[in-house]
């Protein structure tokens, strides 16, 4: 199997093959397969190639934004880490009713004030096991951060990209990398799309109507847009109070949510019912009905 590897690899060198990439999703929808095998495949994507219904794909991204895509991808990871060991203390502080910040524990006496909460000591050894870790992570994580601010530095596309609140250097370098270049797109619809926030469109006859998102583009792209959000959110955070719906136009119903009816402050959440006695309930006829309750 290696052997065949290197075989492929030299072809590849002497340019004896030429290698395209293909949609996928395109691919499968002009030929779905029914038995569906590497020979079948192979057999399938020449004949589509063949006869140019194959759409390929005009962009390739560069050795260098790979190779600087995978080190924002190891300082996210890194970062990950560093997160779920903070989310660790908290769980282990509020299983016995405590707040105490990360930022507190990492001070010299951290440890000594959980003693003094009556924080067991169990319960302080894998406190004290998370904070080691953060302190590793956070000395794998500052070189990366010294490798990777130059970069974006020097990085006009940074600079645009960080005109945009909530996105800071390293953000907007990694939003850099993934769109590549911009030119490619030929409006912000196409790039919109290409990113996947969009929502997938039902359509019908006449009818058309809108689901969840799409998600067929760089799940790293949505992610970064998503975080630039939150935290543009965040740093407006003030203004929140002064940008509140707009309440609906008189005589202009809310649209129903589900099957359930809008809980509106004039409805009757109980109607009183007269009761029924046994009498009555024998004289209606159900003492004919035999297994019946009355």
């Amino acid at each position: 199997m290696m052997s065949g590897a290197v075989w492929v690899a030299d072809r590849l060198r002497a340019g004896g093959w030429r290698v395209q990439v293909a949609d996928a999703r395109r691919a499968k929808a002009l030929a779905p397969l029914a038995a569906k095998t590497d020979r079948i495949d192979a057999r399938v994507l020449a004949e589509l190639c063949d006869e140019s219904w194959c759409r390929r794909c005009g962009w390739v991204a560069s050795l260098d934004d790979r190779a600087l895509r995978e080190r924002l991808l190891r300082r996210m990871h890194l970062v990950r880490l560093r997160t779920s060991a903070k989310n660790r203390i908290f769980g282990l502080l509020s299983q016995w009713g405590l707040r105490v910040s990360v930022k507190r524990l990492r001070q010299a006496d951290g440890l000594l004030l959980l003693e003094r909460l009556d924080l067991p000591a169990v319960w302080r050894a894998s406190v004290a096991e998370a904070l080691a870790a953060i302190e590793l992570l956070d000395e794998r994580i500052a070189p990366i951060d010294a490798e990777l601010a130059p970069l974006a530095n020097a990085d006009g596309r940074v600079q645009l990209l960080r005109t945009i609140p909530g996105i800071g250097q390293l953000l907007a370098l990694t939003v850099a990398v993934e769109i590549g270049e911009i030119s490619r797109f030929s409006s912000a619809a196409k790039l919109v799309g290409y990113s996947g926030l969009v929502p997938r469109v039902h359509q019908s006859g006449e009818s058309s109507r809108t689901g969840r998102l799409s998600k067929a583009g760089s799940p790293l792209l949505r992610w970064a847009a998503v975080e630039a959000s939150r935290a543009g959110l965040a740093a407006a955070e003030p203004l929140a109070p002064t940008a509140r719906r707009r309440p609906p136009p008189a005589g202009k119903r809310q649209r129903r949510q589900g099957r359930r009816r809008p809980q509106g402050a004039d409805r009757l959440l109980a109607r009183t019912r007269p009761q029924r006695t046994l009498q009555a309930c024998s004289q209606s006829g159900s003492a004919d009905r035999p297994g019946k309750l009355l």
